[in-house]
This record gives structure tokens, C-alpha cells and sequence, in this order.
């Protein structure tokens, strides 16, 4: 008798579990502290579901609680949590076209394919490993030269640094071997700039990066999926750009002291990580409430599908608004690109984003439950942060208590794991009824 086959979801979700209890058992190892004894239990735990959500959130200061050992298994935790979230979600894609009968994949294929092919497992993981690494190199290479040759940095630990920087960059993480993040170099543009293009290429998914790279020259014939990613994240990053550098251009808690150039560096670095990044140049708790407001909205849409970003991802978002956009006009059909979306891939969209609104109201909620000196803007940005593995905060996340750090932990990992497994399970749950009940509509709005 065969057994039934294991739910993909159900596989991330089991997987995902392990590398957190392997990577809090690795930090809890007094080797990884820099001081004396080994991490607690809720402190290794944090940081151990923050490096394989890559979410970068910390509970204490990375570069003076962690030792070298801790931080090289930082960076190998980020990795392994980068790599199998876009492994992991790009093959969940593939089972989820080979799940859809001969039909439904000549469909698929027509109308939103990336070029993968079903079950080429090979593929995908040597695509993902050689973007993933090209990138941190490239990155690595050109922060190590700038601490060297501008910051006197010995060229051992520029390397090291750079690399560490690297990872955390492509794998939209947030973790920093210097206490203040990258505040430093909040100027410096021969290290923002590759960084932030790092969190773009990262949070923008292997088989759009696949499409892109087959078929540079003819955007024409890009798929529908790829279309929406692309346009869509430039839309997000000219909105946050122009946010962060309209709202704060004379705030003296961010970028008042700067000059022109500074501010424009600033506004584009802080205008593209709060979509799942991490890093910081200028202190977020300084920033003002419409600032902070966007800030959250942008955290919450994230980054594309099978990427190392979070969020609901672009798709949904856009999608939605198509749908919206189709019902003001009093149109049958969504149609994206001359393409029209199937019914159930807007059933889909809605449902990833109500659920995630409802995850994040919930998580807030419970903070403030059990954190009565939060404020709600704050408590919000918090659980935000967490859900969308955006890994920034206003100064909140140290100071909370243990059930506090619990809440933000689920966050991580409901963020992270949550919204590819809801959406995958809905695709390989599709039941069609041989049958159809009467047709009624209730008053809407």
C-alpha cells in the first residue's frame, strides 16, 4: 500500500522548524559568545529564526555579543535560510504546474511561464546558486576594496566584512558586524549603492531574474508574472524614494544634517530596504509618522515571489490593485498585459493578503498584550517589521520580554513560511465540484 505523499507545505514548514532548532542549538554553543558562557535559550532562539527567515531582527548587539565563531554562523544560517526560501519556493511553483494536469500546464506554460522547466530540479538549484553567489561577489569585492583603501580597514577583515555584508544584502537580511548598522557610511556611495542594488536583485526572484536574462532584449515577451514583478517593484522603489526624501528631507533626526547628495543617497537606500532589507543608514525611530506610515505599507507588500524577501510579495499587491482597478471600470475580465487572470489566482492574491493582514493585526495585538509600555505605532512597525522579514526596528525589539520575543518569533517564521505555504496549498487543493448551486449576490458596500 502506498503511502500518501507528504504536503509541500507541510515540508517547508517541517524544514524550516529544523534549521531554527539546529541553528539555536549551534548558537547556544559557548564558542559563539563573546562573553563568558553560552547565549539563552530565547536569545540564541531570536536570532537563530532571524538568520533562516533572514530577517536580521536582534534581540542584543550582533558585532559585540557574538564572537567570530557566532558570526560566521550568522552568515551560514542567513545563507542556508536565503537559498532554501528561494529554492524551496521556486520548486514549490514547479510541483504546483505539474499538479495541474496536461491542460492546466499547456495553460500555465502559454500564459505565465519563466522559463523553468517542470521538475528540473538541477536547474533550479544550480540558477539559484550561481545568481545568488555571482551577486554576494560582486558586492563582497567592492565593499572589502572601499573599507581598505578609504576606511584603513586591515584587508583581512575588509574581506570578511564585505562578505558578511554581502550575504546579508542579497539574502535581505539585516544583521551587522558594527553596532550602529551601516549609520557610518550613510554618505559613503561606494557601499550603499552595491548593498542596496544587492537587496533589489535579491528581492526580486530566480525565475524572474531567468526570464530577464533570456529575454533582455524583447521585454515583450516577458510573462505576465515577470511584467507585474519587474514594473512593480520600479513603482514601489521610485514611491519610497520619493517618500523618505520628501517627508524627512528636514527632519534633524535623519536627513536634515545631510546635503543634497546625502539626502538623495539616504532617501534611495531607506526608500528600498524597509521592503525587506534590513540595513539602516539613518535611525527609523527618529523618522516622522507619515514617513514610518509608508515605511509599514512598503514592508508589508515586500518583495517578488520565490525571492529571499517577504512581504505578500509584489504580485499580490498589484494584482489586486488590477482587480480593483477591472471592478471601478465594470469590466468581466482582469486582464494584465494582454493576458487574462484566471479566477482562482485572484481568489488566491485576496486570500494571501487578507491573511496577512490578519497575521499582523493578530501579532500586534498580542504584543501589546503582553507589552504594556508599547505605543501602537510602535508595536505595529515591530510586528511589521517581523512578518515581512524587513529586520528593522524603532529600538523596541531589545527591550522586549520573553513573551514579547515569542510573539515576533512567530511573526518571523508566519511571514516567512506562512504566506509560500498558504499559497502553494491552495493551488494543490484545487477541487472542482461536478456540480453548481444557484447563483445569488449580496449587497457589497
Amino acid at each position: 500500500m502506498l503511502r500518501p505523499r507528504p504536503h509541500p507545505a507541510r515540508t517547508v514548514s517541517v524544514a524550516f522548524v529544523c534549521a531554527v532548532a539546529a541553528g539555536t542549538v549551534l548558537l547556544m554553543l559557548p564558542v559563539c559568545r563573546a562573553g563568558p558562557g553560552s547565549a539563552p535559550f530565547m536569545t540564541a532562539l531570536f536570532t537563530a529564526t532571524s538568520a533562516i527567515t533572514t530577517s536580521g531582527m536582534t534581540a542584543v548587539d550582533t558585532a559585540t555579543y557574538w564572537s567570530g565563531a557566532g558570526h560566521v554562523f550568522l552568515t551560514a544560517l542567513t545563507q542556508l535560510g536565503g537559498f532554501g526560501i528561494t529554492t524551496l519556493a521556486t520548486l514549490l511553483s514547479l510541483v504546483v504546474s505539474r499538479r495541474l494536469g496536461l491542460r492546466g500546464r499547456m495553460m500555465a506554460g502559454a500564459e505565465t511561464s519563466t522559463g523553468l522547466a517542470h521538475g528540473d530540479v538541477r536547474a533550479v538549484l544550480v540558477l539559484a546558486a550561481v545568481v545568488m553567489f555571482a551577486a554576494e561577489a560582486v558586492m563582497a569585492t567592492f565593499v572589502a576594496v572601499r573599507l581598505w583603501s578609504a576606511y584603513a580597514v586591515p584587508p583581512g577583515r575588509a574581506a570578511w566584512e564585505g562578505v558578511f555584508d554581502a550575504v546579508q544584502a542579497f539574502n535581505n537580511s539585516g544583521f551587522s558586524l558594527r553596532s550602529d548598522g551601516l549609520v557610518g557610511f550613510v554618505g559613503d556611495w561606494w557601499i550603499c549603492v552595491p548593498l542596496t542594488l544587492g537587496v533589489i536583485v535579491g528581492g526580486i526572484g530566480v525565475p524572474v531574474l531567468h526570464e530577464i536574462g533570456r529575454e533582455l532584449r524583447r521585454p515583450a515577451a516577458w510573462s505576465t508574472h515577470t511584467r507585474i514583478t519587474v514594473w512593480g517593484t520600479v513603482v514601489l522603489l521610485v514611491v519610497g524614494f520619493v517618500a523618505v526624501l520628501v517627508l524627512e528631507w528636514g527632519n534633524a533626526g535623519t536627513l536634515g544634517p545631510r546635503d543634497v547628495a546625502g539626502k538623495i543617497l539616504a532617501a534611495f537606500v531607506q526608500g528600498t530596504i524597509p521592503r525587506s532589507g534590513g540595513f539602516n543608514t539613518v535611525d527609523f525611530g527618529a523618522m516622522n509618522p507619515d514617513t514610518t506610515a509608508i515605511v509599514t505599507g512598503l514592508m508589508f507588500i515586500g518583495g517578488g515571489s520565490a525571492s529571499t524577501a517577504g512581504g505578500i510579495k509584489v504580485t499580490t499587491f498589484f494584482l489586486l490593485a488590477y482587480v480593483i482597478w477591472t471592478e471601478v471600470r465594470g469590466e468581466r475580465d482582469v486582464v494584465v498585459g494582454r493576458r487574462r487572470i484566471a479566477e482562482s489566482t485572484q481568489r488566491q492574491a485576496t486570500t494571501v493578503a487578507l491573511l496577512g493582514v490578519a497575521t499582523v493585526a493578530g501579532g500586534t495585538l498580542l504584543l501589546l498584550g503582553v507589552t504594556s509600555d508599547v505605543a501602537f505605532d510602535r508595536a505595529l512597525f515591530e510586528v511589521m517589521s517581523a512578518f515581512s522579514t524587513a529586520g528593522l526596528t524603532t529600538g523596541v525589539t531589545a527591550d522586549l520580554s520573553d513573551s514579547g520575543r515569542l510573539v515576533l518569533i512567530a511573526m518571523m517564521f508566519v511571514g516567512r513560511v506562512g504566506t509560500v505555504a498558504v499559497a502553494s496549498a491552495l493551488a494543490l487543493n484545487t477541487r472542482q465540484r461536478k456540480y453548481r448551486y444557484p447563483e445569488e449576490r449580496p449587497i457589497v458596500g
